[in-house]
C-alpha cells in the first residue's frame, strides 16, 4: 500500500516540476504572440464579416471567394470570416487553444492557395503568401506547445495541462479540414 502511495506523490512532484518548468519569459512571449496572432486574425475576420477595416463584408468577399474558385462563396466567406474572428479570439484569450490554432491553420492552408499564384513574398506582382505561412506556423506553434500560463485554458480541467497530443490532433484536423475545402474548389 505505501508503494503505490509513494508512486502517486512521485508522479504529482513530477506533473507539478513539470508544469512549473516553463519560466515566466516563456509564458508572458507565449502571451505577447497570441495576443499579437489572435487580434490580426480577428481584424481580418471582422474584415470579412462585417466590412470592418476596409474590408469586403460578406458581399465583398464572396465576390473574391467566387473568382478564386471557391463553390457557395458567400457561405465560404462566412465560414473564413468566422473562422478568423473566432479562432484568432481563442488565440488571443488562450481558450480551446488547440482546437483555435487548429481553425487558423486551415484558415491559413486555404489563403496560401489562393495566394499561391501571386508568388511567396507580398511584394511580387499580386501579392504572395508568406504572411500566410507565418500566421500558420504561428497558429500550429500555439495548438502543439500550448498557450502559456496567462490563458483561459489555465481554468478548463482538460485544457489546464497543455498536451502535445492535442496540439497534434487539433493540427491534423485542421489540415484535413482545409484538404476537404481545397477539394471543392474549382
Amino acid at each position: 500500500m505505501t508503494s503505490h502511495l509513494d508512486s502517486g506523490v512521485a508522479a504529482s512532484r513530477q506533473s507539478v516540476s513539470a508544469d512549473r518548468s516553463a519560466s515566466p519569459n516563456h509564458d508572458l512571449g507565449w502571451l505577447v504572440l497570441r495576443l499579437a496572432l489572435g487580434f490580426l486574425l480577428v481584424g481580418h475576420g471582422t474584415q470579412k464579416l462585417f466590412g470592418w477595416f476596409g474590408g469586403g463584408g460578406i458581399e465583398g468577399t464572396g465576390q473574391f471567394f467566387a473568382m478564386s474558385g471557391f463553390p457557395a462563396a458567400k457561405t465560404m466567406a462566412l465560414v473564413a470570416g468566422l473562422t478568423e474572428t473566432l479562432g484568432g479570439l481563442g488565440l488571443a484569450l488562450g481558450l480551446l487553444t488547440p482546437l483555435a490554432g487548429a481553425a487558423v491553420f486551415g484558415t491559413m492552408l486555404n489563403a496560401m492557395a489562393v495566394n499561391s499564384a501571386g508568388g511567396f513574398f507580398m511584394m511580387d506582382q499580386d501579392g504572395g503568401m508568406e504572411l500566410d505561412i507565418l500566421v500558420a506556423a504561428g497558429a500550429v506553434a500555439l495548438a502543439l506547445a500550448g498557450p502559456g500560463r496567462f490563458a483561459v485554458d489555465r481554468f478548463l480541467p482538460v485544457l489546464r495541462s497543455h498536451r502535445l497530443a492535442y496540439g497534434i490532433a487539433a493540427t491534423v484536423l485542421g489540415a484535413v479540414t482545409a484538404g476537404a475545402v481545397l477539394l471543392v474548389r474549382n
